[in-house]
């Protein structure tokens, strides 16, 4: 019951409009105003960030921000440049939204800098300013940066037999299977106001760390065949790609596969799309996907597909970033603890890719097949 309640609530808060996004910025502003006009020191509260204010929700399976608040105030000397920063980048997101404009990250830094009249002080010296700004804002208002209309740069590939339709685009519709071998390029807002998931006949989502992998499975025809949909993030997954996989399984109920290399840090890059992120604890219930399952590449696939001639060596940073994992609460379970007491111990590594050694459709015609056949996955 928990479980359906939270995933309600969490449907709930994927619906709010951008209207209703200016107007808790607008009612937050009427709060410092009111603060104003009775002589007292106008303040800002957003959610403490930072790995003290990091949660592990184990009945939810994702990471959380914790209840710990900062206060920003104006008459604090300490807080004052901030607080002036806070209330552009309110005041320029509100617009966004009630004009149904979108910026980049970069774009409202720029739009927003000047000198301040009669000073010789600049609103913003640097991204760096604005970028932590916004954050503070996301956690204000309980949204996240994509619904205030921002976006960063967009990464991440789609492909199969899926059919979307772009609202603010004419309302174009387009299936992601027939934009040519290159598939769609994920954007970096793909919220359900602007994409919208129509249909498919997939039966699950792969999610591949190689763009090379993802590339590979397009050539030797895997997703027709095998009725599945294909993400490559290209390394560690963005947030608009998290965003899409997320959407993708709830909305469209499939089940979600994620491929990496065989080494601590693809193993991370599962997790984050599984768990979340500490740096995006605050945004989890948007972006993870609890019910994720591991289909490889593992250590035991060296052995299982007589891979043991094309491992790699781990370096030192690997290795010390195998033993923090050990200790995280959501890698506490037996298989991914014997995964990574291997990594530790053998200090080998082995990549997607590897398995071209046995051929270059093995990946397509066996591998895959195989461990979804037979139920092969990591938890």
């Amino acid at each position: 019951m928990a479980e359906k309640k939270h995933k309600k609530e969490t449907k709930a808060k994927e619906k709010v409009s951008p209207k209703q996004i200016a107007e808790r910025i607008k009612k937050s502003a009427e709060i410092m105003v009111k603060q104003i006009e009775k002589q007292e020191d106008p303040e800002f509260t957003t959610m403490q960030r930072g790995k003290s204010n990091v949660v592990w929700d184990e009945k939810k399976g994702y990471l959380a921000l914790g209840d710990k608040e900062i206060k920003r105030t104006f008459l604090n000397i300490a807080h004052a440049r901030k607080f002036m920063q806070t209330t552009l980048i309110m005041q320029k997101t509100q617009d966004y939204l009630l004009n149904n404009k979108t910026a980049s990250i970069r774009e409202i830094y720029y739009e927003l800098k000047h000198t301040i009249k009669g000073t010789k002080e600049n609103t913003f010296e640097g991204q760096d300013e604005s970028d932590p700004i916004i954050v503070d804002l996301e956690h204000s208002v309980d949204t996240i940066r994509e619904k205030l209309n921002l976006h960063a740069n967009p990464k991440g590939t789609l492909y199969g037999n899926i059919t979307l339709k772009d609202k603010m685009h004419n309302n174009d519709k387009f299936n992601a299977s027939k934009l040519g071998r290159g598939g769609w390029s994920i954007m970096s807002r793909i919220e359900p106001e602007e994409i919208e998931l129509l249909e498919t006949d997939a039966e699950y989502l792969l999610v591949c760390e190689t763009e090379a992998m993802f590339e590979r499975l397009i050539e030797e025809g895997y997703p027709k065949p095998n009725k599945c949909l294909l993400i490559g993030t290209g390394g560690q997954a963005a947030r608009g790609a998290r965003r899409l996989i997320h959407r993708i399984h709830e909305e469209l109920d499939l089940p979600v596969y994620v491929f990496t290399d065989g080494d601590p840090y693809g193993w991370y890059i599962y997790s984050v799309i599984k768990q979340g992120s500490m740096a995006l604890a605050a945004h989890s219930e948007f972006m993870s996907v609890p019910d994720a399952k591991y289909i490889g590449m593992t250590l035991d696939d060296v052995k299982n597909y007589e891979l043991e001639n094309v491992t790699e060596h781990m370096k030192e940073g690997d290795v010390k970033r195998a033993k923090e994992m050990m200790a995280y609460p959501w890698f506490q379970n037996k298989e991914w603890q014997d995964q990574l007491k291997k990594a530790i111990t053998q200090k080998i590594r082995i990549e997607q890719q590897a398995l071209a050694n046995k051929k270059l459709d093995f990946v397509a015609t066996h591998y895959l097949p195989e461990k979804i056949r037979n139920n092969e996955f990591l938890p």
